[in-house]
């Protein structure tokens, strides 16, 4: 979704939140009455989801990149399936580029009936926590600690596909940095059965950008995020632009930051989703940022679906 977060939408109490409430209010209804509604496809094979209730930035993709490869590692034959959208093509080139079994469809349940032909072993559903029309094994929702919830809301009074009350449906909440122990309470207030895992992203190649004096770019779920990541791990970050979601850059745009950059003598870093965005514009003068997602106690997170298997 191609849109720049109000800043509202992480603060208590906006008027602006609440002005919004009867729009928001209409929306979940309408959740509501599409998950009453939606006929339940069942399949052969095991269905995870990796989801979210915060729209945007909270790491599905990467974590459904992360669970292929361990799957692999232990024999098994994963598919991702995504539903399709054309602008989203910087995710897609992300796990081709990552694992093979790449699946997509505006309907994903037409995607994992292509898994099951092709005799593939799990279908894992990279996006899909509000797609009543699937049935899951087994729903992990995703969150970032700096975000979490924001102020609480759904959309557009808050940045929430819907209500805190859904992680109910969740067998396991993923955070992706520090622990926080206020939501890991609101959690287990919900359900006391959901498992909570950390995750955390690693720079890989962090030691490419040292004394130097970077302008970073990105146009991510949650920008803050990476540039973030470059101030913590202590480099020189002198400009920072941030762009929408899964934001489509024209060569022209490229062609400006590079030259401003040059001007000012600073180098051009991004996100690895923005590089394959503009990969093919062939400028050399961009840079990575390559990370790992590594996650506390990873068997244990693991074994959660290898056990479906």
């Amino acid at each position: 979704m191609k849109i720049t977060k109000p800043k509202f939408w992480q603060k208590k109490n906006s008027l602006i939140s609440f002005l919004l409430f009867p729009i928001s209010f209409i929306l979940q209804l309408l959740i509501a009455i599409k998950k009453k509604t939606s006929y339940e496809h069942s399949f052969k094979i095991p269905i995870v989801c990796i989801g979210n209730i915060y729209l945007g930035g909270t790491g599905k993709t990467p974590l459904s990149i992360l669970v292929a490869q361990e799957l692999i590692k232990h024999n098994k034959k994963p598919a991702v399936v995504k539903k399709y959208y054309r602008e989203h093509f910087d995710e897609h080139a992300l796990i081709n580029n990552s694992i093979k079994n790449l699946f997509l469809d505006k309907q994903r349940h037409k995607a994992i009936l292509e898994v099951e032909e092709q005799h593939l072993d799990i279908a894992i559903l990279d996006d899909g926590f509000q797609d009543f029309s699937i049935k899951k094994n087994l729903n992990i929702l995703c969150f970032n600690s700096k975000q979490l919830i924001g102020n609480g809301m759904t959309l557009p009074s808050g940045p929430l596909r819907e209500s805190i009350s859904s992680i109910k449906r969740a067998h396991i909440i993923m955070i992706n940095g520090d622990r926080n122990e206020w939501f890991e309470k609101k959690i287990f207030n919900i359900s006391n059965k959901i498992k909570i895992f950390y995750s955390k992203y690693t720079p890989t190649n962090i030691n490419e950008f040292e004394n130097k004096k970077l302008v970073a770019f990105a146009g991510i779920g949650n920008p803050d995020n990476f540039f973030h990541l470059l101030v913590e791990n202590k480099l020189d970050l002198k400009k920072k632009i941030s762009y929408p979601d899964h934001y489509r850059f024209s060569k022209v745009e490229i062609e400006q930051l590079v030259k401003d950059s040059e001007k000012n003598k600073l180098e051009l870093i991004t996100t690895e989703k923005d590089y394959f965005r503009i990969k093919n514009f062939g400028f050399k003068e961009i840079k990575y940022i390559k990370t790992k997602l590594e996650i506390n106690n990873k068997d244990e997170f693991m074994n959660q679906i290898l056990n479906l298997l």
